[in-house]
């Protein structure tokens, strides 16, 4: 589980690709304090499993579900990724409930100053914005953000210099894929309202709600 708060931001070193998979090994160094074999690394908003620790970096593997979901088959020697490791049990939520799990990808159409903040507006599927609400949370490639706006087929996030300087976002340009993970409790909502045997209109209103 994650929060959705950057810790660093780390570039690929090298990328060994399979037929339908790949190895991605990444430099870094905070992370790597007490990073261990096994442990979960959320890139680019990506829940990947540590396979191997040099000094400087960590290496993990990517499986075929997780690059056609995701914006990391894309990416290159060089590239620059959000880092965050998995939550400790007594950290602080300063984000929100961030499971790693990908939904897919979005495009930013429109990127706007506004005084210090940043409006990206990123254009999706349906299938993503039925979880989108105004005010309700989002991950973009890793980060925890507020959606601002919506409409029929996108949706806007206001970021602060802060959020912009110390993530891959600054870097983003009209025209780049993001990875998007919705709030995971809207899903579960969904999934327990649409079970008969579960949650569903009547039962809360006959229990008060």
């Amino acid at each position: 589980m994650f929060t959705g708060i950057i810790e660093e931001v780390g570039i690929i070193n090298n990328i060994k690709k399979g037929a339908k998979s790949a190895i991605l090994t990444l430099a870094c160094s905070k992370i790597l304090e007490d990073l261990k074999l096994g442990d979960s690394v959320a890139t680019n908003g990506v829940c990947l499993t540590v396979t191997a620790i040099s000094n400087a970096s960590f290496s993990a593997d990517v499986m075929n579900e997780t690059l056609l979901k995701s914006s990391l088959g894309s990416l290159n020697s060089g590239s620059r990724v959000n880092l965050e490791r998995a939550m400790p049990v007594n950290g602080r939520f300063g984000g929100h409930i961030v499971s790693g799990h990908i939904d897919g990808t979005g495009k930013i159409v429109s990127i706007k100053k506004d005084d210090i903040a940043i409006w990206y507006t990123i254009k999706t599927s349906p299938g993503i914005m039925q979880y989108i609400i105004e005010k309700g949370s989002i991950v973009i490639d890793g980060i925890s953000l507020t959606i601002a706006k919506i409409t029929h087929d996108s949706f806007s996030v206001s970021v602060i210099p802060y959020t912009a300087k110390y993530t891959t976002l600054s870097e983003k340009k009209i025209g780049c894929f993001v990875n998007l993970e919705n709030d995971i409790i809207g899903k579960y909502i969904e999934k327990f309202t649409q079970n008969s045997n579960g949650i569903n209109k009547e039962l809360l209103i006959k229990n008060g709600f």
